[in-house]
């Protein structure tokens, strides 16, 4: 019966452990000293946890493309911010706020979404920084 406990509380910690290794915080990911704000057409929305992903197709000077990569907040949060997954299509033109990769990939926090309109939204996690934000 002993060990039948013991078993079983290993297999609770494993378990309540999986949520928190999927979540990872700003500072590991996103490098606060490196900002950037790019502009360009949605390619693509992943609304789906543990974080939403847009994808933003920005051309250079020569009309060569560059895919970027933002991670925003969780769903259920954006939502409760008045965020709905229809905020963002693809086509439409976007400013993105926010915090390079680590990696120096071109991925970056998601931050601040500016459409062509001037309306604006917030996407990162309570906790994350927002950019233009002392």
């Amino acid at each position: 019966m002993k060990i039948a406990r013991v078993i079983c509380a290993a297999a609770c910690a494993l378990l309540a452990a999986v949520p928190a290794a999927a979540h990872h915080s700003f500072a590991t990911e996103y490098d606060r000293t490196k900002p950037v704000s790019v502009t360009g057409t949605v390619s693509k929305v992943e609304w789906r946890n543990p974080h939403i992903w847009f994808y933003v197709d920005v051309k250079d000077e020569r009309g060569r493309v560059t895919t970027w990569g933002f991670s925003g907040g969780p769903p259920a949060f954006l939502q409760r911010q008045g965020i709905r997954s229809s905020v963002l299509k693809v086509g439409d033109t976007v400013r993105v706020d926010g915090f390079r990769a680590r990696d120096g990939s071109n991925n970056a926090s998601g931050g601040k979404v500016t459409f062509a309109d001037g309306r604006s939204v917030f996407t990162v996690s309570p906790g994350d920084v927002r950019p233009n934000e002392p």
